[in-house]
């Protein structure tokens, strides 16, 4: 089942099955800013990553003595088992929580709350995370949203540039075998804030940064202007993913990280990993503007 908000600017879908963004499309254009999903390439548009990220090494980690597997990017991906707390003609709001089944996988009593609202030329994806259990609760969040790149006729992926806010001097930490995190890097950014886009720049998987500068990146048509901008205040974080030779570019904001290579997979020590007490609540949000 799929729900839809609309303003006088743009209107924005999301599907029940993961709470998965799934388009924006201007309304004076017509424009489709998403991808659109195909089975073929890559069958998502843009999964909400929780309670982790990435893969764990050995697709297994340990809390209290206990192991426990979860699939890639966590269990509200693809998932069926969330409600509709609020549609309002421009604001969407969906609840996941725990259950018996999903304890073992993650032992913890959690909601994620995420609200979809528009705002004039924007939207803001809103998390809120509750620990209704008794002990701390550890958790990663983020998102990975996928943009149509080309967006317009008679361009190529080559005519695209990701722009970010800041001048950066960052590296990409490069993926090992088994897809964990390695402790290698490789430039990327020189003193630039800018990140041209082509067929092969992600041979080797994700682009994936730490501690960027920058809270916002746009990505950027040479021919056509500044498409969108990403703000991602909060979000230390950024992976840069598309699938190879793909016609679009995911830009995901992280709190978390997939396991390193020389993670000890206890869940209290991995990188990235928050802590939420008994009773609490954890916000976080990213903003998806339309230029």
């Amino acid at each position: 089942m799929k729900y839809t908000i609309q303003n006088e600017q743009l209107s924005a879908s999301v599907v029940h099955n993961g709470i998965e963004l799934c388009s924006i499309k201007s309304l004076s254009t017509g424009n489709e800013y998403m991808w659109q999903g195909n089975p073929d390439i890559w069958v998502n548009h843009a999964p909400v990553l929780f309670p982790t990220i990435g893969l764990l090494k050995n697709d297994t980690y340990f809390f209290e003595g206990k192991s426990y597997s979860l699939p890639k990017h966590g269990v509200v991906r693809s998932s069926d088992k969330n409600t509709v707390l609020e549609h309002t003609d421009e604001s969407l709001l969906f609840s996941m929580k725990w259950d018996e089944e999903l304890l073992k996988q993650y032992p913890f009593k959690f909601e994620i709350q995420t609200r979809f609202a528009l705002k004039g030329r924007s939207l803001l994806v809103q998390h809120t995370v509750f620990n209704h259990g008794e002990e701390n609760m550890y958790f990663s969040l983020g998102g990975h949203p996928a943009f149509n790149c080309p967006l317009h006729e008679n361009e190529h992926y080559e005519d695209y540039f990701l722009e970010f806010e800041h001048v950066e001097t960052a590296s990409t930490w490069l993926l090992a075998d088994d897809k964990t995190v390695s402790n290698n890097t490789e430039l990327v950014l020189d003193n630039t804030n800018k990140l041209p886009l082509h067929s092969h720049l992600f041979d080797r998987d994700a682009l994936i940064f730490k501690d960027l500068k920058s809270q916002s990146v746009s990505l950027n048509s040479k021919n056509n202007g500044k498409v969108l901008t990403v703000n991602y205040e909060g979000f230390p974080y950024l992976g840069i993913w598309a699938k190879p030779q793909a016609p679009f570019v995911c830009i995901e904001p992280w709190i978390g990280i997939a396991d390193t290579s020389d993670s000890d997979q206890q869940l209290i020590n991995k990188e990235g990993i928050r802590t939420l007490e008994a009773g609490g609540t954890f916000e976080a949000a990213y903003e998806i503007q339309i230029h």
